[in-house]
């Protein structure tokens, strides 16, 4: 059979093929960057002419009660929580995942603070995406109580630095660069061996993966929503805060939104009993809105079944461009074993900006992360099995012709 009829029949066979309809997909694009930035639901467009024309421009500021505006975030919550194993209740959509961050981490050290006051070190990972572990340096700093962010350079690493210095283990669940995947149940049951709290990052989690945060028992979780849930750039993203802790302490940014009584005006802050308090400012309702879009299509659908698409789609990757590009120098960087993997794929290559910009020329568009790292997402709600087929013939035309060395190709722009 020829490979192009096979991928024809793999299509023609997948039960989740439909979904892709859900989604604006541009003709003739191969988007393997959902990862990144989700394609947009084609519900989107009418539901922010709805919030705007209807909601913003006829019922103003009686929307808030009227449109149930107040509580859209705890609402879209509830519909994330079963994607990654929480409970009603349990999630907000809110803010951003760095501010989401501050806030977990410093409610986390006041717990830690209170039971264990000589524990000062917060362990994260060398290759963790920068911005987490540039927002640890920034609360050690504000913080000035002796607290230090010491690293982990690989996952095997994190036994032998636990000790009863560290309070708190801030680790991604699924690695942005490499799409390594922990073992979260496992690894948070050795950080609480070691009396430590894990708070894990989902950003390239939520949406493509299993994630049992309850049954792993972990602590706090923050993740975003534009990558696989589809919410659109720069989207609000989401806070879980485990139901032991969560009214254990309040978050730093105590904003009025997070206020047990928002409307009575009060001079002292009070804060709200579970995850509303880790709600702070006013929420952006129009954003919040493009979310709902995204997460409404997950309700047609389930993890395992992305899951096992996600696999197929990571798999088909791997073996064709293993097995197509061979005579070129390229290093698979993804794990290979299923349960060590997200549903990215990466692959170095000396010259990774010029040949990922090449592509995107030919209309498939992958992104570049230092160094030498090519990332290709596979969005299992949209990504077909000819998009792989397409994106290695692709590929390989770009690298055999060596099209990348183009002056065109060379030039860095500000996003890779």
């Amino acid at each position: 059979m020829q490979l192009e009829e096979k991928l024809r029949e793999l299509d023609l066979a997948d039960p989740l093929a439909a979904l892709r309809e859900e989604f604006a997909l541009p003709e003739g694009i191969v988007y393997l960057d959902g990862n990144s930035l989700g394609a947009r639901p084609r519900a989107s467009l009418a539901r922010a002419t709805q919030m705007i024309e209807q909601e913003w421009g006829e019922g103003l500021i009686c929307s808030w009660n009227t449109a149930q505006w107040s509580t859209l975030s705890t609402r879209l919550g509830d519909k994330l929580a079963k994607l990654i194993g929480a409970d009603q209740g349990e999630v907000a959509v809110t803010d951003t995942t760095t501010v989401n961050l501050f806030k977990t981490l410093a409610a986390g050290l006041r717990v830690q603070a209170k039971r264990a006051p000589q524990r000062k070190v917060i362990l994260s990972e060398l290759h963790n995406f920068p911005a987490d572990l540039y927002i640890i340096e920034g609360l050690t700093d504000l913080l000035q109580q002796g607290y230090e962010l010491q690293l982990i350079e690989k996952p095997e690493d994190l036994n032998a630095k636990l000790n009863d210095q560290v309070a708190l283990v801030l680790l991604t669940h699924v690695n942005y660069k490499s799409g390594h995947m922990y073992d979260m149940a496992a690894t948070t049951e050795l950080i609480h061996q070691n009396g430590a709290l894990a708070l894990w990052d989902l950003a390239h989690s939520a949406g493509a993966v299993p994630v049992e945060l309850k049954a792993a028992k972990a602590d706090y979780a923050i993740g975003c929503t534009y990558k696989y849930l589809n919410g659109g750039p720069g989207a609000p993203a989401f806070v879980w805060v485990s139901p032991e802790l969560c009214d254990a302490t309040w978050q730093p940014l105590s904003g009025w939104w997070g206020h047990a009584r928002q409307f009575a005006m009060a001079p002292n802050y009070e804060p709200a009993s579970g995850i509303a308090r880790y709600l702070c400012g006013t929420q952006p309702l129009v954003s919040l809105g493009m979310v709902e879009c995204g997460l409404d299509i997950f309700a047609k659908t389930d993890i395992p079944a992305l899951r096992r698409k996600s696999l197929a789609l990571t798999d088909l990757f791997i073996e064709l461009v293993e097995s197509q590009c061979a005579h070129h120098p390229l290093t698979l960087v993804t794990p290979r074993n299923h349960a060590e993997r997200g549903s990215h794929v990466s692959f170095e290559h000396p010259h990774g900006y010029a040949i990922v910009q090449a592509l995107i020329a030919k209309g498939v568009i992958g992104d570049y992360r230092e160094p030498m790292i090519m990332r290709f997402g596979f969005t299992p709600l949209y990504t077909s099995f000819q998009d792989v087929g397409t994106a290695v013939k692709a590929l390989l035309d770009v690298l055999d012709n060596e099209t990348w060395r183009n002056p065109q190709y060379q030039t860095r722009r500000a996003v890779t």
